[in-house]
């Protein structure tokens, strides 16, 4: 459990999805109340973007930072000690109303700081360049829970600081997700004989990333402006001219390579929706963000924790029934999210649809994977 980040993690990841999720509707429907200082919205918008989706990132970035290196993975008691930030972080902000908010803040932050400092030493020590963009990006997704603390603790609001966190993530997938899916169905098709491969990274890549970087932070700043309108329908328009080079429609055999690409597909689906709103049109915002998040964030991180569990224990890179499953939950929760945002009329079904879905999602994730995170490396098909 302790040899490799994404063991722990990933387990954290998927069953604090299922739970803070759980425990959220639960508040909303009065069978519960949280002992915490924020409100249900702030504490479910937190515990998804800087519990759950942190945790997956932690178990990504640890995992991923020795093959990019060289160097030793980060385990033992280094990485039982951050599991336990990890853990103090939830149980702090969850309980902020009893221990008081500014406290909650310091346990809850320094999960973030440390992990930013394990992974800068990591890239800083291997002289890996490349990749100081994901140490620039974990600085920016810790400075926007300080900023989210200290709107909830104030007058100022969570709203931008949330948005911040996104817009990190989102440009992660765009920058990460950009080299690994092009790859990964590259590798596979290239076992399957002639046809289409997908394009190399080259220079339109990099104009996509920076437009994707300036429509996140417009929107970040001024959601509503008709700036950020320009920008997030001219991300949307590089990303899916990017996504349409990778030779996806090719992938549908393969359920691991095609989730990867849907996923991706989410993020101009959510810029066109922001890009729309922005405008003035008749979608609220509420449509683009969990699109984004809901649909681009949540089912990019199980496909990423899916394959990485399944390459980094020994097993084949094939996904079977029970994996498939998973992605179609969760694409269902995230379609059901953007839904309820468009039809006010359908909203509470619509809403307990993607709750369920959600859930189902994610625990089906640790029914299947679960085992598979804490035993030994094996080899066999799931």
């Amino acid at each position: 459990m302790l040899s490799y980040g994404f063991r722990p993690f990933f387990l954290l990841a998927g069953s604090w999805a299922a739970i803070a999720l759980l425990l959220w509707m639960a508040d909303l429907l009065g069978f519960v109340l949280l002992p915490t200082a924020f409100d249900p919205v702030s504490w479910h918008s937190h515990e998804m973007l800087f519990g759950f989706a942190a945790a997956a990132v932690a178990g990504f970035v640890l995992t991923a930072v020795p093959n990019w290196t060289g160097r030793l993975p980060l385990q033992g008691r280094p990485l039982l000690f951050l599991v336990g930030l990890w853990l103090a972080g939830r149980v702090a902000v969850t309980t902020s109303a009893i221990i008081g908010g500014w406290t909650a803040a310091v346990v809850d932050v320094a999960f973030l700081a440390v992990l930013l400092a394990a992974v800068a030493h990591e890239i800083v020590a291997g002289r890996n360049w490349r990749n100081l963009p994901i140490v620039a990006a974990l600085a920016v997704l810790c400075g926007a829970n300080v900023a989210f603390h200290i709107g909830a603790l104030t007058t100022h609001g969570t709203a931008a600081a949330a948005r911040l966190a996104i817009a990190v993530l989102i440009v992660l997938i765009c920058l990460i997700g950009g080299r690994i899916i092009p790859s990964f169905t590259r590798n596979w098709l290239a076992k399957r004989g002639q046809g289409r491969l997908p394009a190399s990274f080259n220079g339109f890549d990099k104009i996509a990333l920076a437009v994707t970087l300036t429509a996140m932070a417009c929107w970040t700043y001024e959601p509503q402006s008709s700036l950020t309108g320009v920008a997030a329908a001219a991300a949307a328009a590089c990303n899916l001219a990017r996504l349409a080079r990778w030779a996806g429609e090719r992938t549908t055999p393969e359920p691991l390579l095609w989730i990867l690409h849907v996923a991706f597909l989410w993020v101009p689906v959510g810029l066109a929706l922001l890009a729309i709103t922005a405008f003035g049109g008749a979608v609220p915002p509420s449509a683009g963000l969990h699109a984004l998040t809901g649909g681009a964030i949540a089912s990019m991180i199980l496909a990423v924790m899916t394959r990485a569990t399944l390459g980094h224990t020994g097993h084949d890179l094939h996904a079977g029934p029970s994996t498939t499953v998973i992605y179609l939950l969760v694409l269902v929760a995230g379609i059901s999210r953007v839904w309820a945002s468009l039809e006010p009329q359908l909203f509470t079904p619509l809403l307990i649809t993607s709750a369920l879905a959600w859930v189902a999602a994610f625990g089906v994730f640790l029914g299947v994977f679960g085992p598979v995170l804490v035993r030994p490396r094996v080899r066999q098909v799931l």
